[in-house]
């Protein structure tokens, strides 16, 4: 069960207006900064896509139509797009002078990475991708130690300096430190967007944060974008002005009252709970028992730096932190792998980065439905595992000689990428729901950090499956069908009050069985009809959680008790 201030907390959120007017308007005004976020994560799709290229060694001998320009003839001839030309008799040499297609005009183009330098492009998106890893185990401390706002505008800050480096970069090492940099402000958003708008939601709509379908929007718009500009400076620099305006909110937007009660800044909490129901139009609410039933908690628990430490200190948590370990790298992987793949279609690169991107449009609607409907787990559990057998098709076809190989390839890797959408949208909500508010921004940085080893390893896998056919989607079905098993196991969350502190437990190892033995440390109970409430945070058995009715008249009968 979650103790009472928890069940306060989403006392407060109701009696201040639920979901209303404050909440839509903090949608409005942070939900677009997805638009630059998914700009600068999947830039790599089309700004390091591998263009046309000829070797241009002299051919002008080579028979042909009459009528064929110089290029055609080179354009005609399959023979030279590769990296040796054969010499006299049977020698080979390396060609000296290529031309490339300028109408995708990627940093390919701009400093010749081919031949032996083909593999830059994937090394430069697994360099980003290491940014956000290295930032996720640092801004989950950061946010929950300094504030969510301050880490959400400060990834943003770092997003429109690192694009404007890139855009002005002179070289590809210099290009891949400012690479390094957006994955760094990537990571700090990942890490704190989601916990941040889930402390302002009611149970009912949390899902709500991570099925508006923004993100995919924003995606669309990029693939069309990208064809109009076709200049990889020039998306850098759009990139840039799409989140330039919004470091204009910081006025607008408050610090999330749950961590502001957390730490026990309870006069700027209520202010802040105080602007949500004026807003919303209605009463303040009495928080008349907010500072009695904080401070209790707080006199309970008396820690107040946590650190990754601390998701491993209940069998609870390490189970939760692993499972979901092990699903976050999966998804990441097969997702990323999916995106960054998307040049190995056949077609035109942007129609084909359009469709992978607008398929999840409809897919997080979807989401939506089912994740109130059916829950959490469930819906991972289905979709992973309908994933996982897609994947498998995907590779069993790129080995295959089947007709309209093509068309069936691309069929199921929509499939596969519907999927994977709609499960990571199930485990993104068991993350925040499932960690306690001390801890929730570590709890999420550590699964960023984790997701990054999978999108630090797709890059490089797409690259492999070049000369490796079918490796890639052998990787994602085995991947997806092993993240259906470890949701099996998570904790469904569906309904239930957000904790807001840890109950520290004492690991005991049984002569007979492992088992947990509470802690002989003092703690603060409240006892109503023998339910055990203990302040610093319950709530780490799935059969003991309380629903959110329950708690909050459980911690209103406390709060009565004490006055």
């Amino acid at each position: 069960m979650s103790s009472p201030l928890s069940a306060y907390m989403e006392n407060v959120i109701e009696e201040s207006g639920g979901f209303g007017r404050f909440q839509t308007l903090l949608f409005l005004v942070t939900m677009p900064s997805k638009l630059g976020m998914g700009w600068s994560m999947l830039m790599m799709s089309i700004a390091g896509a591998v263009p046309q290229w000829w070797c241009m060694h002299d051919h002008t001998s080579r028979p042909g139509n009459s009528t064929e320009s110089p290029i055609e003839r080179y354009q005609n001839d399959s023979n030279l797009h590769q990296c040796t030309i054969h010499g006299s008799g049977n020698s080979t040499e390396e060609c000296q002078t290529f031309k490339l297609d300028d109408s995708l005009y990627t940093i390919v183009n701009e400093w010749d990475l081919i031949c032996d330098r083909d593999g830059i492009p994937s090394t430069i998106t697994t360099i980003q991708m290491s940014g956000i890893l290295v930032s996720g185990l640092i801004a989950g401390q950061f946010a929950d130690y300094y504030g969510r706002k301050p880490t959400y505008f400060l990834s943003m800050l770092i997003l429109l300096l690192g694009n404007v480096g890139c855009a002005f970069s002179v070289s590809w090492e210099m290009f891949a430190a400012f690479r390094f940099l957006i994955g760094f402000g990537l990571g700090c958003y990942i890490t704190v967007f989601y916990t941040y708008m889930i402390e302002f939601t009611p149970t009912k709509y949390r899902a709500i944060i991570v099925t508006i379908p923004i993100w995919p929007m924003g995606l669309c718009l990029f693939a069309l974008v990208g064809w109009w500009l076709h200049d990889w400076k020039d998306l850098h620099i759009a990139n840039a002005i799409s989140i330039a305006p919004l470091l204009l909110f910081w006025g607008l937007v408050p610090e999330s009252f749950r961590w502001l009660v957390s730490h026990d800044r309870l006069p700027e909490a209520e202010s802040v709970i105080n602007r949500i129901a004026r807003t919303n139009r209605r009463p303040a609410p009495d928080l008349g028992g907010l500072v009695e039933i904080t401070r209790s908690e707080v006199k309970a628990n008396q820690r107040r730096i946590y650190s990754i430490r601390d998701l491993f200190s209940s069998w609870f948590l390490i189970k939760t932190t692993v499972l979901l370990a092990i699903s976050w790298f999966c998804s990441s992987y097969v997702y990323y792998a999916i995106s960054f793949g998307v040049e190995n279609l056949s077609g035109d690169i942007y129609f084909n980065f359009f469709l992978i991107q607008v398929i999840d449009i409809p897919a997080m609607v979807l989401t939506y439905i089912l994740v109130n409907l059916v829950g959490r787990r469930p819906l991972a559990v289905f979709f992973y595992a309908l994933g996982g057998l897609a994947g498998l098709a995907v590779a069993a076809i790129e080995v295959s000689d089947i007709a309209d190989k093509d068309t069936m390839r691309t069929i199921f890797a929509l499939i596969t990428k519907v999927c994977v959408v709609i499960g990571w949208s199930g485990i993104q909500l068991l993350t925040s729901e499932s960690y306690p508010t001390v801890v929730r921004n570590i709890g999420y940085g550590l699964q960023s950090a984790v997701a990054r080893t999978g999108s630090m390893l797709a890059p490089k896998i797409v690259y492999l499956n070049n000369d490796v056919p079918g490796i890639m989607y052998f990787l994602a079905g085995g991947c997806m069908l092993l993240t259906a098993i470890a949701s099996l196991f998570l904790m469904e969350t569906k309904g239930k009050v957000l904790l807001d502190n840890i109950k520290r437990d004492t690991i005991v190892k049984d002569p007979e069985k492992e088992r947990l033995i509470p802690d002989t440390n003092p703690r603060l109970d409240y006892t109503e009809n023998k339910t055990n409430m203990n302040v610093d945070g319950v709530g780490f058995d799935e059969n003991s959680l309380m629903d959110s009715s329950d708690l909050i008249s459980a911690a209103e009968k406390q709060i009565e008790a004490r006055v």
